[in-house]
């Protein structure tokens, strides 16, 4: 089940959503660059995710979805 979704283009890559994630499942990607030639946010395991949505909460930029 997704539990966050991510709008990988509109992400500009500042990273606060992962200082925010308390599991630490919120990571920037490596490999992966969107439009804006950034690494966007990640979730490394849905599974694992409480939905406590900090991280949406922590994002400027209002590119997470969270769901329970």
């Amino acid at each position: 089940m997704i539990k966050v979704e991510i709008d990988k283009e509109g992400c500009k890559g500042c990273a606060l959503c992962t200082t925010s994630c308390p599991k630490g499942l919120v990571v920037m990607s490596k490999t992966e660059l969107n439009k804006k030639g950034v690494h966007p946010a990640q979730i490394i395991n849905q599974d694992e995710c409480t939905s406590c949505a900090l991280c949406a909460i922590m994002c400027p930029d209002v590119v997470m979805t969270v769901r329970k």
